[in-house]
């Protein structure tokens, strides 16, 4: 199985509109929290969520929430 990176210890805050997007869920995108397909080459997948209501989301990129994509404080429990 391979690892997953944590690519930051807190999240990505933004506005974010209406519509379906993948969040990397490998750490190895350099496009952070959004998948660039660095994933390849692993037995990790991107997961894709659709956004319905244009608003601000805080999104994981410490890959440890448990509600995934968003953040839900895991980050606060990492060294």
């Amino acid at each position: 199985m391979s690892e997953v990176i944590v690519a930051d210890t807190k999240p990505v805050v933004a506005e974010i509109k209406e519509g379906t997007y993948w969040w990397c869920a490998c750490g190895r995108s350099s496009n952070q929290p959004y998948c660039d397909g660095s994933h390849a080459g692993t037995d990790l997948e991107p997961l894709e969520f659709t956004i319905d209501t244009e608003k601000r989301y805080a999104l994981c990129t410490c890959k440890q929430t448990a509600n995934r994509p968003f953040c839900d404080g895991a980050h606060k429990k990492i060294d």
